[in-house]
């Protein structure tokens, strides 16, 4: 019995054993097939070579915008396809090149997908030529071609939209901005003023705002103006360094200047309000707000400066929210090198902080224009997505230009300088920011086409799309209600009416003494020397009562205590929308 024990005991001892070493050797086959698949994979991507590993960096998993294939050695591999991630468009990008080389057809490719991933969208349509992202393309054999070169399911396609225009020059619902609502940055910008300049006209903003003195329109600040430099206003700046006649003459001049361009149409009421860009169509797809500009594009600076003004009243008003999966609106800036040409130093500070921080509120901010030293440094370091179009080096500006930009590309498979001035229409140099925030291996890529018109609509098409918009019956009629110019004009009319009215009586007092005195003088010389004693006593007291008892100076009361709450401004100097 016990040796029957025994040998039980020793058995399921051998079987244990024998268990242990199976399943180490399971274990040990796992780790080899493993290893075996890691070496594969590894085979395979050096296999596939630099293309390989540069489309892995384009294989994101959630929601991204389709750019086109990868070029590689001369060849389109349309199974490398080069994306960018939807939850990174917030990130801000440049889009960049030569004229002609395709920038505005790869605008209205990414807006048509953002579009259709239900973010609304902004872009201003400086030629005239991206108004047919609202209708349907025209198939061709072109597009066919692009089509099959780059694995596109190519079907014409139309976004909603709405068509907007600078104070209603041009076809276009209007926008309309105060003067108190633009700030003194953005105008001393438009007005083209120095720094000292600057500084000045926002003495003049300070004052209108503390005293609740709405500058609607430009003859609002050119009465303000006018009136500061008074003999009756020029002591209500005395306190913080005043405004002298020579600095008020300069701005005076260029309202002047300003106002024949034309720019008198932008400002005034009813105000445009921003947060209509952020609107989405019944089906759920984003509205694309075009700004239509043919109108005004030999005024590059104003509608440039006009353009920052809508980035920076949404800063003001949008709620901060983090990062989401998709952002709240894409800001496309077209013809960027104009609004930082000739900037003042508070302008461009003002531009970094709001493109720094307008992140975090859900907007994403695309800058459009020939070459990244077109950007300032610090605004370039803010843009975390790039598509670089063909760039020319047939000076040696441009060569420079090209060499600059090949430096702020991170390392890359490509001679990028050679590549660069090699691209075709329709083909960029691209590297963004994949879904972890790390920037993607830089890819050539050829691009697909845009599924919406690439052109132009009728312009019947258009005026009927304008006229037909809810929003062109809220902001067609412009509104001139009472402001700075109305009261002060009245109050300088009521002061000169005042000033006549004493003048006149003064006048008639006068008449009759002297009647009097001529009388006088007849009854006896005597009462004559009376007169005459009372007449020097009565002058002064008559000017003391016309001039000095404060009807010269009422104007400057009257103003000084205007009804109206301070005006707080934003951090680019822009009033705060009160809703």
């Amino acid at each position: 019995m016990s040796e029957s024990t025994d040998a039980a005991a020793a058995a399921a001892d051998e079987a244990d054993e024998a268990s242990k070493t199976d399943k180490v050797n399971q274990a040990d086959a796992a780790d080899s097939a493993d290893a075996a698949d890691t070496a594969d994979a590894a085979d395979t991507a050096h296999a596939a070579g630099p293309a390989g590993q540069i489309a892995a960096g384009y294989a994101f998993t959630g929601p991204a915008l389709d750019l086109g294939a990868l070029l590689w050695d001369g060849a389109c591999l349309p199974d490398r396809q080069i994306r960018i991630p939807l939850s990174m468009l917030n990130r801000h990008g440049l889009v960049a090149g030569a004229t002609g080389t395709g920038k505005t057809k790869t605008l209205q490719l990414i807006a048509e997908q953002l579009s259709a991933n239900g973010v609304p969208v902004f872009l201003a349509d400086i030629k005239g030529d991206v108004s047919g992202i609202t209708a349907p393309g025209v198939p061709g054999e072109r597009i066919d071609q692009r089509a099959r070169e780059v694995a596109q399911s190519w079907e014409p396609t139309k976004c909603p939209g709405e068509f907007y225009s600078l104070g209603g020059i041009g076809p276009g619902i209007p926008v309309r901005s105060t003067v108190t609502a633009f700030g003194p940055v953005l105008m001393s910008k438009v007005l083209q003023l120095n720094q000292t300049q600057e500084q000045s006209l926002g003495l003049i903003f300070h004052y209108a705002d503390t005293k609740g003195l709405e500058l609607i329109d430009l003859k609002d600040l050119r009465a303000v103006v006018a009136f500061l430099v008074s003999d009756q206003g020029k002591s209500e700046l005395k306190g913080i360094g005043g405004l002298s006649t020579v600095t008020a003459g300069v701005i005076l001049r260029a309202l002047t200047a300003f106002e024949a361009q034309g720019a008198a149409e932008f400002f005034g009421e009813p105000e445009f309000d921003t947060s209509e860009l952020l609107r989405t169509a019944a089906d759920g797809r984003g509205v694309v707000s075009v700004l239509e500009l043919p109108a005004v594009q030999d005024k590059p600076q104003l509608f440039s400066t006009f353009l920052m003004w809508l980035l920076a009243d949404l800063y003001n008003d949008l709620p901060e929210v983090g990062d989401l999966d998709r952002p709240k609106l894409v800001f496309f800036f077209d013809e960027a090198h104009l609004l930082f040409s000739g900037a003042s130093k508070a302008f461009l500070q003002s531009v970094t902080r709001t493109v720094r921080l307008i992140r975090s509120k859900g907007v994403g901010v695309f800058f459009v224009t020939q070459t990244p030293k077109d950007v300032p440094a610090d605004v370039l370091a803010q843009l975390g997505n790039r598509v670089q179009h063909a760039l020319r080096a047939f000076t040696p500006d441009d060569a420079k230009a090209l060499k600059a930009t090949v430096k702020t590309f991170p390392h890359s498979a490509y001679d990028l300088e050679e590549l660069l001035t090699a691209l075709g229409t329709g083909e960029a140099v691209v590297t963004v920011l994949s879904e972890n925030g790390a920037p993607t291996p830089v890819a050539a890529t050829r691009l697909r086409a845009p599924q919406s018109l690439m052109g132009p609509v009728p312009a019947a098409d258009l005026d009927r799309a304008v006229k037909s918009s809810l929003l062109w019956s809220r902001y067609a009629e412009p509104v001139d209600r009472e402001s700075a110019y109305e009261r002060i004009s009245a109050e300088q009319a009521a002061a000169e009416a005042r000033a006549e009215a004493a003048a006149a009586e003064a006048e008639a007092e006068k008449q009759a003494r002297a009647a009097e005195k001529e009388t006088a003088r007849g009854a006896g010389r005597g009462a004559a020397r009376g007169a005459g004693r009372g007449a020097p006593k009565e002058d002064p007291s008559l000017v003391e009562q016309v001039v000095g008892s404060g009807l010269f100076r009422s104007l400057a009361r009257s103003v000084g205590t205007q009804l109206g709450r301070e005006i707080s401004r934003s951090v680019f100097g822009t009033a705060r929308r009160r809703r």
